[in-house]
């Protein structure tokens, strides 16, 4: 739920029919591609969306990188080679996408906005919903003692934050116990209205977000984590939010990420070693490609509202949904 341009150029703009007896044997050959690629150029490569030439879009982006001279430039003529290599296999097979860039997210969601004419409300809905449900999936209400029914969900100002806002509704509504953390409250008409909904509904707010880790262990199940979404950075939503961050990084009790986990970078996964290290991760519409690194025991996709065309498009090949589900396991 990010803007941005494509960072694959024009290929991204091809909506191929997959074949299936040539994608069936090779599931995993187009993230291959793209987790090498992320490793030599970072996705940061200019030479993508500018009008500049090859050359001079390599040599700025070894500039860029802090780098000079020959190796510099070599390196980066090597990273762009494999990007086009990886890009023109992918679509000459009809490679599956199992991840969609920051670029290609966007690009997904405006098809959805402008194209469809979805509400951005209606998105928001369906994904917190959907978060909701998930963690009903991996927290089961009957298995739970009755004081082990409270979650402490922690929102940010950008749109995972109104995510996080209906999953704590939904929650409450599934007979759960929510408490909800939002240090730094937006003046969006949309973060105002659920914020008024979840109060109405007696969801208590927390003041502040205690420093004694054990606290929240103890008072707490689990904890939902709705700060950052793909595209935003921690220094972009204030202090409360980036120690509400330093606080969860030290918790025992299971943490569940919405989208990607709160800082990590949504290409690579960087910070995936010192960041957060969630138990679960519920990707919306479709996972990002940090989700490559996610190690946790529970990774759900909430994306049953994506049309059929507009997965054809993005030539996303993702897990059935089961019945009337509307997560899949992954």
């Amino acid at each position: 739920m990010t803007a941005g341009a494509h960072a694959l150029g024009p290929w991204n703009e091809l909506a191929l029919p997959c074949a299936s007896s040539t994608t069936r044997g090779l599931p995993r050959l187009r993230l291959v591609f793209e987790t090498l690629t992320a490793s030599l150029a970072g996705f940061h490569s200019p030479v993508y969306g500018t009008d500049e030439g090859t050359d001079e879009g390599l040599q700025l982006w070894a500039r860029e990188r802090g780098g000079g001279g020959v190796r510099a430039w070599l390196r980066a003529l090597v990273a762009h080679l494999w990007l086009q290599l990886s890009v023109c296999l992918s679509v000459c097979l009809c490679l599956p996408t199992l991840t969609l860039s920051t670029a290609e997210a966007a690009a997904l969601e405006r098809e959805l906005l402008e194209d469809y004419r979805f509400g951005r409300q209606q998105l928001v809905e369906w994904c917190g919903h959907a978060s909701a449900v998930a963690v009903t999936k991996v927290f089961p209400l009957p298995a739970l003692p009755r004081k082990q029914r409270t979650a402490l969900v922690v929102c940010g100002p950008e749109q995972n934050g109104a995510v996080g806002l209906v999953c704590a509704r939904h929650l409450r509504v599934f007979e759960y116990e929510p408490t909800i953390f939002y240090p730094t409250r937006s003046p969006d008409p949309l973060h105002r209205d659920l914020t008024t909904q979840c109060e109405k509904m007696d969801i208590p707010f927390l003041s502040y977000l205690p420093a004694e880790v054990q606290l929240i262990n103890s008072a707490y199940r689990l904890v939902v984590d709705a700060v950052l979404g793909p595209g935003v950075e921690p220094a972009e939503v204030g202090g409360p939010c980036t120690r509400a961050l330093a606080t969860l990084k030290l918790l025992s009790i299971p943490l569940v990420s919405l989208d990607i986990p709160s800082g990590w970078d949504p290409e690579t996964g960087g910070d995936a070693e010192d960041g957060l290290r969630p138990d679960v991760l519920v990707s919306l519409a479709a996972p990002k490609r940090c989700a490559g690194r996610f190690s946790g025991r529970h990774h759900f996709v909430a994306g049953r509202f994506v049309p059929d065309d507009v997965r054809r498009k993005f030539a996303l090949r993702l897990p059935g949904y089961t019945g009337t589900d509307c997560i899949a396991a992954l």
